[in-house]
């Protein structure tokens, strides 16, 4: 395989990160869901020029993944995000974590968890989490493989349709602790 290079975006990986933003967004999600809701998603949540300010927010951390210089997948960490089932604990999202279509199972994925979990203990987190929809099997056998448990579930607007979102956890420093329980998904 070509060698993956991960690195921090900057501003001018705005443009890139916004086309690779919904390019695949719509490419892993057009198919279950109608021509409407997605467009009205893509035109809202998806919309370029939003997900371009994004990259300079200081709330948010982005990376992005390169084959031969070529953006081919990136993540969107969101800073500080608490969650109320592990109170007082220091906790990162992973608001989005996406690769193009032709890259899924060639190890792009794995090298950028790798970069979201390394970056979380630099960070000094207790916990890092994510919203998966609950019917991406794919992509919640991935995370079941990284040790990833699931400790609660939530709506996701997809346009007008709301849709359920499993949250995934998985614990980074020794001071983590929860009161939460986790729950099974898939085996």
């Amino acid at each position: 395989m070509e060698t993956v290079s991960i690195h921090a975006a900057t501003i001018a990986d705005a443009t890139a990160i916004a086309e690779l933003s919904r390019k695949t967004f719509y490419d892993t999600f057009a198919s279950f869901n109608t021509d409407e809701n997605m467009k009205l998603f893509m035109e809202t949540t998806y919309e370029r020029n939003r997900l371009m300010d994004e990259v300079s927010n200081p709330d948010f951390h982005f990376a992005i993944a390169r084959i031969d210089n070529l953006p081919v997948g990136y993540v969107k960490m969101i800073i500080k995000a608490p969650r109320e089932e592990m109170p007082d604990q220091l906790c990162i999202e992973i608001g989005r974590i996406y690769t193009l279509q032709h890259i899924v199972g060639k190890g792009v994925g794995a090298k950028l968890i790798d970069y979201c979990l390394d970056f979380a203990k630099q960070q000094q987190q207790d916990w890092i989490w994510l919203g998966v929809w609950e019917r991406n099997d794919r992509a919640l056998a991935f995370y079941k493989k990284w040790g990833f448990e699931k400790f609660a579930e939530h709506g996701f607007l997809l346009g007008t349709d709301l849709q359920n979102d499993f949250l995934l956890k998985k614990k980074i420093s020794d001071r983590a602790w929860s009161q939460s329980q986790t729950v099974p998904f898939g085996e």
